[in-house]
């Protein structure tokens, strides 16, 4: 499994990506891997002929294939084409890793079986590949993460998301959620309205919406504890450079899960799969979602209607800005939809009771990375969802919402005719 996720760590640095070009990449990625290895996976069978266009390549009946080799060339095609424009010194670690690998396994498979596992990879990595440059909405969307940009244009309606300081003075990929989905179905593009928490738009103090706002300033002002800090910082992963960002969260925390339960090929190919296809919808649903209800973020309402002077607890310790809000609408909360996506998939794989102690961010210095323990996937999907309050970028309603349609989304994924 070493190359299936290496890409964790350097998508910390690869600007543009975060967090729907990842989210995207990521879904890829697992269902390449998995479809590439599939027939060596007796109870499991292909899902391709769910998706109009993706032939993928068979392996040969009554041929033997080193799996780890096949993953190798899948990986290596796709990165090198998922990711041509990130820092070279960074980049030439994959070639590194690959070619390693490449030596390792062809002596443990034997140059017959090397040379047909690893054409058997990269066919199917071609495959995937030009499947996903067919979906012109997402395809290389790194590039230009503000394309078609209108939030003047929306400025009469109720709450109107307009952009904060600092920041782009656009809004991150408002075309997102119009992109292929792997599992969900066009009625799931649309996560409930946030009216169905706070009734409609209100600026009347006393109201849902406003007293939703009071909350946020009262988790955070005049400054955070220490476990609340500890709680938001470790949770954030919204900077570039700083951390990878949410969606690759959910693989490093599932390579922790891996290295603990010693997992086999087959758990890995599947949980990757399930988790990649789970970010990839989420994404999707979120961003269409956020910019379909493009409600502003707190510190917009807060500034305007309570407190001018206050400020959201995002920071970032690379560049010293402070009071940072995304560059998108709040609702529903990206971090609450990727998180309960992501832990719904895994948990399906691992089991709802897997507990573990999270070592992502173990030694940073630069913020409260110190880790932490939780009883199940889904506690940890709840306090990821909830960090985003005290950091004053998200109402409770924004991270509510974001953990039910997240988890409806990886339910979705898991029920995906995966056994034969």
């Amino acid at each position: 499994m070493n190359g299936m996720n290496c890409g964790w760590k350097f998508e910390r640095y690869a600007a543009g990506y975060r967090p729907c070009p990842t989210a995207n990449a990521l879904g890829y990625i697992g269902l390449a891997n998995y479809e590439a290895c599939v027939s060596g996976m007796p109870e499991y069978a292909s899902l391709s002929a769910l998706y109009n266009g993706l032939n993928i390549p068979k392996a040969f009946n009554n041929q033997e294939y080193h799996w780890p080799t096949v993953i190798n060339s899948v990986n290596n095609y796709l990165y090198s084409r998922l990711l041509p424009e990130v820092d070279p010194t960074l980049y030439a670690k994959i070639k590194v890793l690959a070619d390693k690998n490449e030596k390792l396994f062809q002596d443990e498979a034997g140059q017959d079986v090397f040379i047909r596992s690893k054409n058997h990879g990269e066919a199917v990595a071609a495959v995937v590949w030009d499947w996903m440059k067919a979906d012109a909405v997402t395809f290389d969307g790194y590039k230009d993460p503000f394309k078609n940009n209108n939030w003047e244009e929306r400025l009469n309606e109720p709450g109107a998301w307009t952009p904060t300081v600092p920041g782009p003075g656009n809004g991150m990929f408002p075309y997102w959620g119009k992109g292929r989905t792997l599992a969900i179905k066009d009625d799931m593009r649309l996560c409930k309205p946030y009216s169905v928490y706070v009734g409609n738009y209100s600026e009347t103090a006393g109201s849902p919406l406003y007293t939703q706002a009071v909350e946020v300033m009262a988790q955070n002002t005049p400054s955070l504890s220490y476990q609340t800090e500890w709680v938001g910082e470790f949770w954030s992963d919204d900077l570039l450079g700083l951390t990878f960002s949410p969606p690759t969260r959910y693989i490093a925390i599932a390579n922790q899960v891996y290295f603990n339960e010693k997992a086999n090929l087959e758990e890995c190919l599947l949980a990757n799969a399930r988790v990649g296809m789970a970010l990839h919808d989420a994404a999707i649903g979120c961003w269409n979602s956020k910019f379909h209800y493009n409600l502003e973020r707190p510190e917009s309402y807060i500034k305007r209607l309570i407190d001018p002077s206050w400020e959201p607890n995002l920071y970032n310790p690379n560049t010293g800005d402070k009071g940072i809000s995304p560059s998108f609408p709040a609702y529903p909360s990206g971090h609450a939809t990727f998180g309960a996506a992501a832990s719904e998939a895994l948990a399906s794989v691992f089991g709802y009771s897997y507990g573990m102690t999270d070592n992502c961010h173990r030694n940073r210095t630069e913020f409260s990375g110190y880790p932490r323990t939780f009883s199940s996937f889904f506690e940890m999907a709840l306090e990821n969802a909830w960090s985003r309050v005290p950091l004053g970028v998200h109402y409770r309603m924004d991270a509510e919402e974001g953990v039910r349609y997240g988890t409806e989304i990886g339910r979705v994924v898991n029920r995906l005719p995966w056994k034969k």
